[in-house]
């Protein structure tokens, strides 16, 4: 089973050494975000990837999404950040959006899944966010097989994935609720997938710079 440490907004400091620890030993971590548990590892780490997509049965051609802890985190993952995803992140970061950049080339296929994207987000999550600042970007997927639903609380994890997870950091039950909405903001703002964000304040704020959202 799973180690559980405790993840609070005064803990961080207590369990930072055991994170790092799984992370450089190629292992996961299941965390709390703004909705549900997410799986963590480092992006570039192909054995954890590998090791992710095979725990959670994940299609091979689906590309897995990263948290950032602030914007500064963003130019190892990305080629550039084209004017539209720009607008957004200054709007909606941190908040319940993850936005498609281009990918970073050195980044693993394991990652992108070959498309030459990555989908990038920055928790509203404070704790989650201030680990994510000493840690670096790590994957955000969500904490679950593919095809069954999203977990909730520590205890749930442990039950569904304790024996494949090596750390888990019990934030508490997480609220639920939707996805967060995704745009790829590389050329013409496109929404991919509707969430937590409503469309239609996307599609109102880029259409006062200019933009339209298209579908």
């Amino acid at each position: 089973m799973a180690l559980i440490l405790p993840f609070t907004d005064t803990s961080l400091d207590r369990i930072l050494p055991d994170v790092r620890q799984v992370l450089d030993a190629h292992g996961i971590v299941a965390l709390p975000t703004e909705t549900y548990y997410g799986l963590a590892v480092r992006p570039t780490d192909e054995t954890a990837l590998r090791h992710l997509i095979e725990l959670k049965g994940r299609p091979s051609d689906k590309p897995i999404l990263v948290l950032i802890g602030s914007p500064e985190q963003l130019p190892r993952l990305v080629q550039s950040i084209p004017r539209a995803a720009a607008l957004l992140m200054e709007l909606f970061w941190p908040g319940p959006l993850t936005i498609v950049f281009p990918a970073e080339s050195a980044l693993p296929a394991l990652l992108t899944a070959g498309t030459g994207t990555i989908g990038v987000r920055q928790s509203p999550l404070l704790q989650l966010q201030d680990l994510l600042r000493h840690t670096g970007p790590l994957t955000g997927t969500s904490a679950n097989r593919s095809s069954e639903p999203p977990l909730d609380s520590a205890a749930a994890v442990q039950r569904a994935l304790g024996a494949e997870v090596d750390l888990i950091l019990d934030g508490g039950h997480t609220p639920g609720g939707l996805p967060s909405t995704m745009v790829d903001a590389r050329d013409r703002p496109h929404l991919l997938r509707a969430g937590a964000l409503p469309t239609d304040l996307l599609r109102a704020a880029l259409a006062r710079q200019g933009y339209e959202l298209s579908s």
